[in-house]
């Protein structure tokens, strides 16, 4: 039978993790498990340690696509390796269990051969990361596409720059938004690489593979301690890594953690840049401010006025959480000993699926909200002009000083603030009957390389 998968997208109290519990559920963690197994008979058969009939008839069995590296049509119910998972500590002794009553008595023997319990979660872990991290990444590289496409329409709009909260000088929408998308396809890029170089894992009970040396050399009666069934074993990692589409390991890793604490500080970095984008947006999108516009309609049970920026909140509350998840993960790295970690290892099981899920929530709440998002024009305007031209304050003083000095800007500056006209007042100053006072106070004329930043990210060149 099929496995049942979620039908639903998020959890009830976790919206934040919209679109995640199809790709990083209990179902799909059964799934990688038994693809891990199924895996390990099709390595094993590959390099004769097994026969090739035996591993397609356990491939029929498991339901294998070979063009995907994975088992979906399995029939093994991840709610019972759940309710057995505590008895033992780890999911998998049901998972062999289930698999063997499945599998019948012939092909039983051939299921979970030579393994440990830490070689098929640590697969199947990764396996699920690279899937979560690979439409992670699509997403963002979506969602940058369409904020490229804003900072290309806006790429000369003027704006208030905002620093420490309040009014800095000019910048423009287009300038903001190449932020957005740098940010975004550097996360994007870095997931690919974590994605690329999650290994499998295979090595046996105490890291050292002998029990597949043994397994070789009954498969080719060569005799204890046959070159030829030591070469057999130290090539399996890499082919039951190849069945499942993951980088051969360079060693087994069973305390060595890299594998787990990369792709989790890239998960947080894309994260991060998913809550920098949505934390500007909700900020731009206040009425008092409104230079943004969301295809949101967050509604208030309360108040018949409000459409809250939804997807740019809970893009923050997954902000708050991930980068917690990721020194979760650095923690139990930190204190996994001897030859299998006892506490730390177990630890990382929901907290990487946890930070996965927060991540791939991120990521498509901010290709929605990328792919919704409005400016308005008119509101723009009206906050560059709000200061009266005092956003300008430090053009004035590069180009004014040298010629009315410090203390003349100062007093002009003073004078705007208290209600006066910048240009009537540049005007009056003597000394300046020569300065074109029009294009002086042009805010277009004061955003630097805005337009060749904008440009530079839009070509995918980083600006030197």
């Amino acid at each position: 039978m099929a496995t049942e998968k979620p039908a639903t997208r998020a959890r009830v109290l976790d919206p934040a993790t919209v679109d995640a519990v199809s790709v990083v559920g209990d179902a799909a963690v059964a799934d990688a498990l038994v693809s891990a197994e199924v895996a390990l008979v099709r390595a094993q058969a590959a390099l004769g340690m097994a026969p090739k009939d035996v591993a397609d008839r356990v491939s029929d069995t498991f339901g294998w696509d070979a063009g995907e590296g994975t088992c979906r049509d399995h029939g093994i119910d991840p709610a019972a390796l759940a309710e057995a998972a505590p008895s033992s500590g780890s999911p998998v002794m049901a998972l062999v269990a289930a698999m063997h009553g499945r599998a019948g008595d012939e092909l039983a023997p051939w299921i979970h051969r030579g393994a440990t319990s830490q070689d098929v979660l640590d697969t199947a872990l990764m396996s699920l990361a690279v899937r979560a991290a690979s439409i992670a990444a699509a997403r963002l590289e979506t969602a940058a596409a369409r904020l490229g496409d804003l900072a290309s329409a806006e790429r000369d709009t003027v704006a208030v720059a905002r620093t420490l909260t309040q009014h800095a000088g000019p910048t423009t929408v287009g300038l903001r938004a190449a932020g957005w998308v740098r940010a975004l396809r550097r996360a994007s890029a870095r997931l690919r690489v974590a994605a690329a170089n999650a290994p499998a894992q295979l090595a046996g009970s105490s890291g050292t593979l002998a029990s597949y040396v043994d397994l070789a050399e009954a498969a080719g009666a060569n005799g204890a301690g046959s070159p030829r069934a030591h070469d057999a074993a130290a090539a399996l990692p890499a082919a039951f890594a190849a069945q499942l589409g993951l980088a051969a390991p360079d060693a087994p890793w069973h305390t060595t953690r890299w594998p787990v604490t990369e792709i989790g500080d890239a998960l947080v970095q894309a994260v991060d840049a998913c809550g920098a984008f949505a934390t500007d947006v909700a900020t731009l999108v206040r009425p008092e401010i409104g230079e943004l516009t969301t295809g949101d309609d967050g509604r208030s049970t309360a108040m018949p006025h409000k459409r809250n920026p939804t997807s740019a909140v809970l893009i923050r509350s997954a902000a708050v959480r991930a980068p917690h998840l990721g020194a979760a993960l650095h923690s139990a790295a930190a204190l996994a000993g001897d030859e299998r970690p006892d506490g730390p290892w177990h630890a990382e099981w929901p907290t990487l699926q946890d930070l996965l899920s927060v991540a791939l929530g991120a990521a498509s709440l901010a290709e929605r909200l990328a792919s919704s998002l409005g400016v308005d024009r008119a509101r723009v305007a009206a906050n560059v002009a709000l200061s009266g031209g005092l956003l300008l304050s430090e053009r004035l003083s590069i180009r004014l000083a040298p010629v009315i000095g410090a203390d003349g800007v100062e007093r002009i500056v003073a004078a705007v603030a208290g209600g006066a006209d910048l240009a009537e007042a540049l005007g009056a100053e003597p000394g300046l009957e020569d300065v074109d006072i029009e294009t002086l106070l042009d805010p277009a004329n004061a955003t630097g390389l805005a337009a060749r930043l904008v440009d530079e990210a839009l070509s995918g060149e980083e600006a030197s």
